[in-house]
């Protein structure tokens, strides 16, 4: 099946999943473009997982229809695999074999005869950088370098969707950044990759659109930029003297038109009020800060990050995330 950029390549609809009283998913509608990768992001429970293991038909849904790459996930799930790669939230590698062994028996687990699964272990260790390690144990491989290895075993049939679950938990930044330089390699090679993370970051450096999931639906979903422009940004002024704070508050309020109380800090002489990310300029808020006669000794905009997105969404931080899985 060809597939041009941008179509959809995968598309959920109405989909509900329930394991006894717990409703995982609850009429989740979910459409993905071919050729970018495509960030789901949610709190823990929201049904995240319970998506991609629909997707990837290892869970059957309730209710609703499902096709990746064309193929319905219940009455063609051969198909459907045929054409997906899956890296999971945990290496999927046997460490007492060596990388190549490990490749080799993704190849036939595959059905690739032995010499094929032999070449494709060795075409994969060179292209992405492991061929130094390919003989040696997994066990004395580093934790970036076996999520490399995890990630490249799910590449073993060119798949043309990638599942992605959480795939730089725990590494360190020079780990997460050859994932992401190889996340980025597959796509511009025509890959759709599905991604789901617990680092925001990662889906703003990553991900051309992103759907955001809360209690087993899709709450809000577009670009990163889109999704920031939902909930704006903050203007952010230091005055010169705390004395006119009160001052600078109300003209800024009303130079904004903000809705919401602003934030004041007296002891910083700071204040901040929300606005349009694209609403107002530097230059505009200095000239009107002095025709009022307020003293600015700072003043900048600040766009919302992907956090704050996410909080202004669901009501919790990456931070507080991050701890719940510790």
């Amino acid at each position: 099946m060809s597939t041009a950029v941008g179509d959809a390549i995968v598309v959920a609809e109405g989909v509900h999943k329930r394991f006894g009283d717990t409703q995982a998913l609850a009429g989740l509608d979910l459409t993905v473009p071919a050729g970018m990768v495509y960030g789901l992001l949610g709190p823990n429970g929201a049904g995240k997982s319970t998506t991609v293991r629909v997707l990837t038909t290892l869970t059957r849904p309730d209710q609703g229809t499902v096709t990746v790459a064309g193929h319905d996930v219940v009455r063609e799930p051969a198909a459907v695999r045929a054409r997906i790669g899956l890296a999971g939230q945990h290496a999927a590698l046997d460490e007492q074999l060596t990388g190549r062994e490990n490749l080799r028996i993704f190849g036939r687990l595959f059905r690739l005869g032995s010499a094929r699964a032999k070449a494709r272990a060795d075409e994969l260790l060179e292209r992405f950088d492991l061929a130094h390690a390919g003989d040696r144990l997994v066990r004395t491989y580093s934790g970036g370098m076996r999520r490399r290895l995890d990630l490249i075993s799910s590449l073993i049939i060119s798949p043309t969707v990638l599942f992605l679950d959480e795939p730089t938990t725990g590494l360190d930044p020079r780990s997460r950044n050859e994932i992401w330089a190889t996340v980025r390699e597959l796509v511009d090679e025509g890959t759709t990759v599905l991604l789901t993370t617990q680092y925001l970051d990662e889906a703003d450096q990553l991900a051309g659109n992103i759907a955001v999931i809360d209690h087993g639906t899709v709450i809000a979903s577009g670009t990163p930029h889109e999704l920031k422009a939902r909930i704006g940004g903050r203007l952010d002024v230091v005055v010169a003297d705390r004395a006119e704070l009160p001052h600078a508050t109300e003209v800024l309020t009303a130079f904004t038109g903000a809705r919401t109380e602003p934030d004041v800090d007296a002891e910083r002489t700071w204040v901040s009020v929300p606005v349009g990310t694209d609403d107002v300029t530097l230059p505009e808020v200095v000239r009107h800060l002095d025709q009022a006669g307020v003293k600015a000794v700072d003043v900048g905009i600040r766009k919302p990050t992907l956090d704050e997105v996410f909080l202004a969404l669901t009501g919790k931080s990456g931070a507080q995330r991050q701890e719940a899985n510790q």
